[in-house]
């Protein structure tokens, strides 16, 4: 993406949390109708702030964990656009979204995840899953880049882990 490209995209990030067995953190959108309404974490990066700090935040305003350690990053930005008929806040005066995404590691206990952290819930539910269930979960404008999540981060994930 060159510099004009870019500046037309929300810069983002995401985080892909994995539970020590491998599997991954999904949430389900409050208010949003099924079936494509699971997804992992992610949120604006704020003017000059770090990725992984941005990356890590908006992990804690969205789940309630903080505990956790980095696995890895993406290479470069991961763009989607916004469709036609999307017509949210974040759609305001941008093409779409320009993401890095994070693996990280769940290091804390299960009792630090709390949906309503920060406000206004981002999610209603959550459970552990498998990474390459994601793309069929997430809304189909942004299952390319979640197709390109998974393959980065394939190696850190294993067998899923239990519901919650």
């Amino acid at each position: 993406m060159d510099e004009h490209t870019l500046k037309l995209y929300r810069p983002n990030v995401g985080v892909v949390l994995f539970h020590p067995d491998g599997g991954v953190w999904l949430g389900r959108r409050a208010g949003t109708p099924g079936p494509y309404n699971w997804q992992f974490p992610q949120g604006g990066v704020d003017p000059g702030e770090d990725l992984l700090a941005a990356a890590r935040r908006e992990l804690a305003e969205e789940t309630g964990v903080i505990t956790t350690s980095l696995l890895g990053r993406t290479d470069g930005w991961l763009a989607y656009d916004f469709p036609a008929e999307h017509a949210g806040s974040k759609a305001r005066g941008w093409k779409g979204q320009r993401q890095v995404w994070f693996a990280l590691r769940f290091d804390g206990s299960e009792a630090e995840i709390d949906l309503a952290a920060h406000g206004e819930p981002e999610f209603d539910a959550w459970r552990w899953g498998r990474l390459a269930e994601a793309p069929e979960l997430i809304v189909p404008f942004k299952r390319p880049v979640y197709e390109a999540v998974v393959a980065a981060f394939q190696d850190f994930a294993g067998r899923p882990g239990r519901a919650a």
